[in-house]
């Protein structure tokens, strides 16, 4: 905390000292030239006077001034702004705080007047104040920062919340994951009692095929057999039907 209180004031008494100078270059009367000045409202048309009128060097004098005056925007500002889009809000506020001082001069200070091209050249120096410097200093600020001012790594661990019994509710929610199993239970043992069924299916059809024929051999054997128990039924047919008539002559008699 200490020396982030520290960075901040040298970066603000910088911005405050910057502040002076950009009044005292930019709000200071000059008698000289109110008659040659005015007003600009045409992006471009000050920057092609400098190309064609003006020398090389009071050119660069007047770009590279303009251009100077925004850079210090771009060093100090980040340090301000937040650092969600941080290049943005500084372009932004600078563009905003130029264009306040270029009302100023048009309306207030004696041979100054407005111009948009200096607005943009002050913006433009801030970007380049930016990229250069400020955006490495700014990040090593805010990491160094973020570090100092972590808590300690076992602090942030929470206490460890006292077990709970689950009440009537969550017992509730809980009987629908009890019954997955008896589902997967029945599904398993359909899926046993099918094959089964199919096994028992399998054997009945295995015992219903027709025996393979006899060969002649066995053919032979059994037209004998066949012969010799023809026979025997025949005499056993005679001798009964002998009987029967012996038994109607006895009663004839008596």
């Amino acid at each position: 905390m200490l020396v982030r209180g520290a960075v901040l004031t040298v970066v603000l008494l910088g911005l405050v000292a910057f502040s002076v100078l950009l009044a005292k270059v930019t709000l200071t009367p000059s008698p000289a030239s109110e008659d040659l000045v005015t007003a600009n409202l045409r992006p471009g048309r000050s920057l092609r006077q400098y190309a064609e009128d003006y020398t090389f060097l009071a050119a660069c004098k007047q770009a590279g001034g303009n251009l100077l005056l925004g850079v210090p925007f771009g060093l100090l500002l980040p340090f301000f702004v937040p650092r969600r889009l941080r290049m943005i809000r500084t372009t932004l506020l600078t563009a905003v705080a130029m264009a306040v001082v270029e009302l100023i001069q048009g309306a207030l200070v004696e041979g100054r007047a407005f111009d948009v091209d200096d607005v943009i050249l002050n913006t433009a120096g801030a970007l380049l104040g930016y990229f250069v410097l400020g955006r490495r200093i700014s990040h090593r600020y805010y990491t160094y920062t973020d570090a100092s001012g972590s808590p300690c790594p076992s602090a942030e661990k929470p206490e460890a919340e006292p077990k709970r019994a689950p009440g009537p509710a969550a017992r509730t929610k809980a009987a629908p994951t009890k019954a997955a199993p008896t589902k997967a239970a029945a599904t398993k043992a359909a899926a046993t009692k099918a094959a089964r069924t199919k096994a028992a299916r399998t054997k009945a059809g295995q015992r219903d095929r027709p025996k393979p024929a006899a060969s002649a051999p066995a053919k032979k054997r059994g037209a004998r057999t066949g012969r010799t128990d023809g026979a025997a039924s025949g005499g056993r047919r005679a001798t009964g039907s002998g009987a029967v008539r012996s038994l109607f002559d006895r009663l004839r008699g008596r």
